[in-house]
């Protein structure tokens, strides 16, 4: 089974293309243009370069957040047109999930594992797993214990440290923003950088061909309401007050 897995949750991203379980090729995307600039364009690069036509991709796969907004929007809408166009399905992963397996290979079953993506504002999202003994990429590798969330990172480490539940691998560029505090909470803590996430896209969504939708029943996974949002909101509650003065 073919599958080209794309990720947009962050600046420069990732796309592959996985084969059986193998990944064939992981590239990062060009950081410096915008997804919009780049997509589709570096799909239909990674698949000439391995002289995979897109109609021959049995499967398409696609971070479905938290992250960035307009990159989600954007990742979410190149992947539904490719699977539209060429009739195929869609699993949607999120990206929380993606790095924690990625950082789970070596690491023993009981082991608590959390991913940490920059949020901005002094924020990351956040997602707190537990490693069984399962083969790598399977459904049953990890055991969620909290799921994807946004928050202040010391405060996410002191309910972690009454709650008993302190991982003791946290792997995303928000965990690298913030090894201090880790460490400051636990010493022993293993810190690991953000890896590219697109063939652990690609081989998760082969073990979970049973989840996979039309292209049409995608949907992101914001965590955080989108800025927009929550300015209407503001001035619509504004527009009211005034109306009552």
């Amino acid at each position: 089974m073919k599958v080209l897995a794309l990720d947009t949750t962050t600046r420069a991203g990732s796309v592959a293309l996985v084969e059986n379980d193998r990944v064939v090729e992981e590239r990062a995307g060009d950081g410096t243009r915008t997804h919009a600039e780049r997509l589709p364009g570096e799909i239909t690069s990674l698949a000439i370069a391995n002289q995979v036509a897109l109609s021959d991709i049995d499967l398409y796969a696609v971070a479905s957040g938290p992250g960035s907004f307009t990159g989600m929007r954007i990742g979410i809408a190149t992947i539904q047109g490719l699977a539209f166009v060429h009739r195929r399905r869609v699993v949607a992963i999120p990206a929380l999930e993606a790095l924690a397996y990625a950082g789970t290979l070596d690491v023993a079953p009981g082991t608590l594992v959390t991913s940490w993506m920059d949020a901005h504002r002094h924020e990351v999202f956040t997602a707190l797993y537990r490693v069984d003994d399962a083969a790598p990429f399977t459904p049953a590798r990890l055991a969620e214990i909290e799921g994807p969330a946004v928050g202040d990172p010391a405060s996410t480490l002191a309910r972690w440290a009454r709650l008993g539940t302190m991982p003791a691998v946290f792997i995303g560029d928000g965990a690298v923003m913030y090894t201090g505090p880790i460490e400051a909470a636990n010493a022993a803590a293993r810190v690991l950088p953000p890896p590219l996430i697109a063939g652990a896209l690609g081989r998760l969504a082969i073990a979970r061909l049973a989840e996979s939708t039309e292209p049409a029943g995608l949907r992101p996974l914001y965590v955080r309401r989108p800025d927009a949002e929550l300015a209407r909101e503001k001035n619509a509650v504004l527009t009211r007050q005034d109306g009552h003065t």
